[in-house]
C-alpha cells in the first residue's frame, strides 16, 4: 500500500468552483484500478491550501492513473483555478 499526498493552493475566490470540479476527479478516480481510498482537507488556517490524501494497493496503481487520460482531464480543469501547479508526494508505509 502507498498514499499519495497531493496539495493544492486554489486561487482567490475560485473556492466554489474548486469544490464542484474535485467532484469529477472523485467521480473518475473510483473506477480507477488499484484505487482504494481518499480524503480531501481545506487547512484550518488557509482555506485556500487543499491536501487530498489517497491510498493505492501499489506505485504502479498511482502511476497508471497519474498517467491516465481520465486524470489529465480532471486535473486540467482543477489546475485552472489553482494559483500554482499542485505538488504531489507519493509516500510509503515501512
Amino acid at each position: 500500500m502507498i498514499k499519495v499526498i497531493i496539495e493544492r493552493t486554489v486561487a482567490p475566490d475560485l473556492e466554489p468552483n474548486y469544490k464542484d470540479t474535485i467532484l469529477s476527479t472523485l467521480k473518475a478516480v473510483l473506477e480507477a484500478p488499484g484505487y482504494v481510498s481518499s480524503e480531501s482537507l481545506t487547512d484550518l488556517h488557509n482555506s485556500k491550501h487543499k491536501v487530498i490524501i489517497t491510498k493505492w494497493t501499489s506505485l504502479a496503481a498511482w502511476e497508471a492513473w497519474h498517467r491516465s487520460e481520465a486524470r489529465k482531464t480532471a486535473v486540467s480543469s482543477i489546475s485552472l483555478l489553482l494559483e500554482e501547479p499542485e505538488k504531489i508526494t507519493v509516500l510509503e508505509a515501512h
